[in-house]
């Protein structure tokens, strides 16, 4: 079920893509962190995002 309206859409999009995944345990972290939530490591990347494909 498609979501139409936009600013649904970009909070959605907001909550599923901007996070920041430790490379050490996997946990998903705020955008905000420095550190992990779970295992405390400072080794963080931000989660990677492709264009989406319109058809």
């Amino acid at each position: 079920m498609p979501i139409e309206d936009p600013l649904k859409r970009r909070i959605a999009a907001e909550a599923l893509l901007f996070f920041k995944i430790c490379r050490k345990c996997g946990a998903r972290n705020p955008l905000s962190a420095t550190r992990c939530r779970r295992c405390r490591s400072e080794n963080l990347r931000l989660k990677r995002r492709k264009p989406a494909k319109r058809a």
